[in-house]
């Protein structure tokens, strides 16, 4: 494999130039006479690919090295029969019983020295040998078996890594954590440098006197450089597991592989994982309580497009209607999940999966909706389900296609991420992704395109770069920054930015440290806000300012706006500083959603969005084709919209222009 495989097109080719529609099929947890009915029904729906065998490995291997693959022969024969593509599981993503009864030694440790129980799943160590070796060679298995069914046309490595088990603070994991350690930095001069060891009398002279930052004293804190390297170290960890794998597949199926990411899911740097997947997929899950969900999926497929270098991913799993594990499981009303599906299909996916194929009798998630209900088919979540399946088949020239070039790049960086919100830092009430959110929803709602890029990304054609609370910034990056606002880019960098090199050591001097040149300001102390505070702006028309203030002065940077009350009187708030060709933003707060609609009106006014005149609710996104370009329209409104642009809607059958599209409703209209 090389980075440049283009597994999605691939697997396109494999389901017949349709794109992927289906489920998480678990026939394990029902009679056999039930699969025929199963097959029949997923014809039905137009269901063209089913992901087999993620939690079976109890049932598969019963005992150590014993193995019973008889129901999963006739499984995979009976959907070749019908028609069905498989998404084969190696099984691995939860180990059975015996596994831990055998290796007692391999169960989670958290940080307070607790050993984890088996009942759930994820229950491991992912550095643990006994548990890699085992995986391993049930995966290599699964390959070996199956490399060549007709049925099989890609394969799921394990399921959402790091789900249950982000860290572990065994044994094992602090010998692992040692060797991770020492490759990075050679020698403990450079390691004690690094975590700033001289504080608090924690100079290490020996590699066996470092382990992970268990609980440490009551109401103290752990090393802030030991902190950030276990999380890098944690995510590595799991990576490793997944390579291992991934390569005892490879032995034997040339067949793309995958393994599901959770979107914004915290322990994991997908940046370092995404090269390694064949295609790049996601599992995706709407939250109840949260107002703003929609635009939270749109961000997560920008993301997941973005993870995949701009081609084609997989939307591998998200809920026909309620999940069951959060504290009110609400039902997706009438419509939300073709809208939904849609979002993901507009944004860069070539296919929408579900969990799962039929809602469980028991277990954990017997609750949690599925493309057959416990009402079974008459329903109307099946019906839903079938109308989305007709509609899937129906826009599948879309395939292939590529989002249209983002006008706007969001740069947004694990490492910097996990550093921003360690403890004993200036304020609890910061966090990157809510920043992050608000900057990608004002653009999300003038329908411009929005990529999430890392540190490493190239910047050429961005008309605009949001770093939104980018703490950890390294020089490299900061030069490339440089680079782009001379040539004529606009960058708009939040607070708390730049405060800290790769090491999370302050950049002495002012802040925001490396920053500080080119957006043309000096701050001299952070002046957090108390909870649920807010400090008036002076010079915006709707300036309010949230969770944070500072002292400082421009030191060549135009004030657009200051602090009008309080510690910071008459600071600057918002500065904007022409370099080169370009314009360097600073936003000095976290801006209420007005005030932010506000400085976006003037950040992001020369952008052109992707349909102009579109009311707000109405989300509008570009894929662009060999010969055709298509664009997607979901109307997240209780109001008609009119969609003044010629073409044929794939959905709808209309022709020429305008368009209308319903409350509620979608259109795919394809243009020359």
């Amino acid at each position: 494999m090389t980075a440049q495989r283009d597994g999605m097109a691939e697997l396109t080719e494999a389901l017949g130039g349709r794109l992927a529609f289906g489920a998480d099929y678990n026939p394990e947890q029902w009679p056999e006479e039930v699969w025929d009915e199963d097959v029949a029904l997923m014809r039905a729906a137009g269901v063209t690919m089913v992901s087999v065998g993620i939690f079976s490995w109890a049932l598969l291997e019963p005992e150590p090295g014993k193995h019973d693959f008889g129901w999963l022969d006739r499984v995979l024969d009976r959907l070749h029969a019908g028609g069905i593509h498989v998404d084969l599981a190696t099984a691995t993503a939860s180990p059975p019983p015996w596994f831990l009864l055998e290796h007692p030694d391999a169960a989670l440790v958290d940080g307070a020295g607790v050993r984890r129980t088996f009942g759930s799943r994820q229950a491991y160590c992912p550095s643990s040998p006994a548990f890699r070796g085992a995986a391993v060679r049930m995966a290599g298995a699964m390959a070996e078996r199956y490399a060549d069914h007709p049925a099989v046309v890609m394969w799921h490595v394990s399921n959402e890594y790091a789900d249950h088990n982000w860290h572990c603070y065994c044994d094992v994991s602090a010998a692992a954590y040692r060797d991770w350690l020492r490759d990075r930095y050679g020698s403990l001069d450079a390691l004690n440098d690094a975590w700033a060891t001289a504080f608090w009398s924690q100079h290490y002279t020996d590699w066996e006197q470092i382990g992970p930052p268990r609980e440490v004293s009551y109401n103290s804190f752990a090393n802030p450089g030991q902190q950030l390297d276990w999380w890098r170290f944690s995510s590595d960890a799991q990576r490793d597991l997944f390579r291992a794998e991934a390569a005892a597949v490879r032995e034997h199926s040339d067949a793309p592989l995958t393994t599901n990411f959770m979107g914004f899911f915290k322990p994991l740097d997908y940046r370092g994982w995404a090269a390694e997947q064949d295609i790049v997929s996601n599992d995706h899950y709407l939250i109840g309580a949260e107002p703003d969900r929609t635009q939270h999926l749109a961000m997560t497929a920008d993301l997941l497009r973005s993870l995949a270098g701009g081609r084609s991913w997989l939307l591998m799993e998200h809920s026909t209607s309620a999940v069951n594990w959060q504290p009110r499981n609400l039902a997706k009303v009438p419509g939300e999940m073709r809208r939904n599906s849609f979002q993901h299909l507009a944004r860069g996916a070539d296919g929408v999966m579900f969990f799962q194929w039929r809602a469980s009798r028991g277990g954990a998630e017997k609750f949690h909706s599925a493309m057959v209900p416990h009402a079974g088919t008459e329903s109307r979540l099946w019906r839903d389900v079938c109308r989305l399946g007709d509609d899937v088949r129906a826009i599948a020239e879309v395939a292939g296609s590529r989002v249209a070039p983002a006008s706007v790049a969001l740069l947004f960086d694990w490492p910097s991420w996990w550093a921003a919100t360690l403890d004993s830092h200036p304020s609890v009430d910061v966090d990157p992704l809510v920043t992050a959110r608000a900057w990608h929803k004002v653009c999300w709602g003038r329908n411009i395109g929005v990529d999430v890029i890392g540190p490493a990304d190239g910047l050429e054609g961005y008309d605009v770069v949001v770093l939104p609370v980018q703490y950890l910034l390294d020089d490299a990056t900061v030069a490339r920054l440089t680079a782009y606002v001379r040539g004529g880019g606009t960058l708009v960098a939040t607070y708390f930015s730049g405060i800290v090199d790769e090491h999370d050591h302050i950049r002495l001097g002012g802040y925001p440290g490396a920053l500080r040149d080119l957006l043309g300001i000096r701050v001299e102390e952070f002046h957090p806000l108390p909870e649920g505070e807010t400090v008036p702006l002076a010079g915006l028309k709707e300036g309010v300012g949230r969770v944070w203030s500072e002292l400082g002065r421009a030191t060549g940077a135009e004030v657009v706006a200051s602090y009008a009350v309080g510690p910071c009187a008459g600071a600057p708030a918002i500065t904007r500083h022409a370099v080169g060709r370009g314009m360097a933003w600073y936003v000095g707060t976290e801006l209420t959603a007005e005030a932010l609609d506000e400085v976006a009106d003037e950040v992001l006014g020369a952008v052109e969005p992707v349909v102009e005149g579109l009311p707000a609710g109405v989300e509008a996104v570009r894929r662009l084709g060999a010969e055709a370009s298509y664009l997607f329209v979901v109307n997240h409104t209780h109001e008609t919209v009119i969609v003044p642009i010629d073409g044929v809607d794939l959905l709808g059958g209309s022709t020429g222009a305008p368009h209308v599209v319903k409350a509620g409703d979608v259109a795919v209209i394809r243009q020359p």
